[in-house]
């Protein structure tokens, strides 16, 4: 993570995981591309961040996988379910009300 969001790890998780769900309704992600994707936004993930993160949101089923190839080759990719859908409709609500007291001042 970058500086000063080691600090504040707990807030910053909910962030990337908003991002996740973000991309996820878009189309299909892999772990790797994820990761180029949230440093283009300011966050440093190593795999072993990204990939529990996955797998959980997984288990919890706002996400689910296929695995592409096989071998070394193989890759897995993951696209939001329907509950990851409806929770990120849900957040952007709630985002845009947050933006509006913290940024426009309502």
């Amino acid at each position: 993570m970058a500086i000063g969001e080691s600090k504040h790890q707990e807030i910053s998780s909910g962030l990337i995981r908003l991002h996740i769900l973000h991309h996820a309704v878009e189309g299909e992600l892999y772990g790797h591309w994820m990761i180029e994707e949230l440093a283009r936004h300011g966050y440093r993930m190593s795999p072993g961040t990204l990939y529990p993160m996955l797998h959980a949101l997984e288990r919890k089923g706002y996400l689910k996988s296929r695995t592409k190839g096989v071998g070394r080759r193989a890759r897995r990719l993951y696209r939001a379910t329907k509950k990851g859908r409806d929770a990120l409709a849900f957040a952007k609500d709630r985002v845009r009300e947050l933006f509006g007291e913290l940024i426009e001042g309502r």
